[in-house]
């Protein structure tokens, strides 16, 4: 895709390209950085929760199941009632939703070890960073991908509710290691979108909102790969 093409037909003359290219750098920074804050809220969260006694509390009782659902219903309603919200309601969603994630994600640091909890979210942050700067480099339309990895996402959560029931390791293994790969791409697919979607809504007051869906999707990639990856290579805690 020729992005300075098509920026040139979509906006009035009167916007010169350079201003285009600014805002662009601008929004995608403004991403980025609200991906990042999220994370830090979520780690910090996870790991009061799992070094006080909050952890054997909600992970050794039936709210388990309440603190690994209620991240869910979060995500749907930021993915279906955004449009609906004011942004400054859409960011105090946005960031209850990281918060009650490093509740859900807290197991992870009461589970494994410091050192491989920190190693595993080095070589996340590794892999994200590389497929995200291919998505906004890359001249090829990904949009294809995104289609195909979206269906792959159905695919894993059907297979990862049956093995809760068979329990079977090499299927967990197998399955983990296919998220790492269906959600590094949707990184990139994802990163080339949100360029796509400042490119048809330049000058308009839905870029703040925009920002904030692009970040949650960025933020959600992250999450599922670092996820995984704990679960293949994650060192217990003995």
């Amino acid at each position: 895709m020729d992005w300075g093409t098509s920026q040139a037909r979509s906006f009035a003359p009167s916007i010169s390209r350079a201003e285009i290219d600014a805002g662009l750098r601008a929004h995608m920074l403004r991403v980025y950085n609200y991906m990042a804050l999220a994370l830090v809220v979520t780690g910090l969260v996870a790991m009061f929760v799992a070094n006080t006694s909050l952890g054997p509390i909600i992970f050794g009782t039936p709210l388990k199941w309440v603190a690994m659902l209620a991240p869910l219903a979060f995500v749907l309603v930021l993915s279906f009632g955004a449009h609906k919200m004011s942004f400054g309601t859409l960011q105090l969603v946005f960031w209850a939703f990281a918060a009650v994630m490093g509740v859900s994600i807290a197991s992870i640091f009461m589970v494994f070890t410091g050192a491989s909890v920190a190693r595993g979210f080095f070589m996340t942050a590794a892999m994200f960073g590389a497929l995200s700067l291919y998505g906004y480099t890359t001249k090829s339309d990904l949009s294809k991908l995104g289609t195909i990895l979206t269906i792959r996402v159905v695919v894993l959560v059907v297979l990862s509710l049956v093995n809760i029931f068979l329990g079977s390791s090499l299927l967990s293994v197998l399955i983990n290691a296919a998220v790492i790969i269906v959600f590094l791409g949707l990184t990139a697919y994802d990163t080339q979108r949100i360029k796509e979607e400042f490119s048809e809504n330049y000058g308009h007051e839905a870029i703040g909102k925009l920002a904030i869906l692009g970040a949650l999707g960025l933020y959600l990639n992250f999450i599922n790969i670092f996820q995984a990856l704990m679960s293949l290579t994650g060192q217990r805690d003995e």
